[in-house]
């Protein structure tokens, strides 16, 4: 969802601690996940149909981080437009489709393991941790749930049928649409500049580390 930065209230116990673990790991997670990516990618060549494939997935997530990034307004309201009314954490399903379509163009088992493990590991607690910070923060977040599910988007736009002056956060929401100025704030370009360094090194990587291996024999 990332419709926040920090929040101030305090998730339950077990939570909150999981949610410390969860910070921890977060970064050396990352490595193992780059350790395999090159280790898969040096045992064998990426297949062409494979990564074509795997455009159908990453495409789709750059684009809805993309679109997602032009309306939220992190800690400001409770964005309910866009793609939010379809699932209420399009940003965090952006990713999931793009790594999942690297995972599809290495055609590595072990990768796509290590990535489903750390999405569990990292986003469940991450994301139970926002919504309390969002049911605290805004009277309609319950409403909106009621009409949005958390991650697997509704076929229609839902808009949560919230009783007149009980959330004017989510009035104000509803009139929102694509900023580009969110989008830069929000820095979403970054994603799309890595996808395109993680292409270039499937197809140029592992030559290039041939030729550094040969020439140092």
């Amino acid at each position: 969802m990332t419709q926040h930065t920090t929040s101030n209230s305090a998730p339950p116990d077990w939570i909150a601690s999981w949610g410390r673990v969860a910070r921890r790991i977060r970064v050396p997670l990352g490595f193992l996940t780059a350790a395999l990516y090159l280790l898969a990618l040096w045992q064998h060549a990426p297949h062409p149909a494979a990564v074509s494939w795997s455009l159908a997935l990453v495409f789709p997530g750059l684009w809805l981080r993309a679109y997602a990034s032009g309306y939220v307004k992190k800690n400001r309201e409770l964005t309910v437009t866009g793609p939010y009314a379809y699932t209420r954490n399009p940003l965090y399903l952006g990713s999931m489709l793009i790594a999942a379509g690297f995972a599809v163009a290495l055609l590595s088992w072990p990768v796509a393991l290590v990535l489903v493990v750390g999405f569990t590991v990292i986003y469940v607690p991450v994301i139970t941790s926002e919504e309390r910070f969002l049911r605290a923060t805004f009277p309609g977040f319950d409403d909106y749930c009621r009409s949005v599910p958390r991650l697997i988007p509704r076929l229609t736009p839902a808009v949560p049928d919230v009783p007149s002056g009980t959330a004017p956060e989510v009035t104000a929401a509803n009139t929102g649409s694509f900023s580009f100025a969110l989008y830069r704030e929000h820095r979403e370009y970054n994603a799309a500049i890595g996808a395109v360094l993680l292409y270039l090194s499937l197809f140029f990587l592992r030559p290039a580390l041939e030729a550094v291996l040969h020439g140092a024999r």
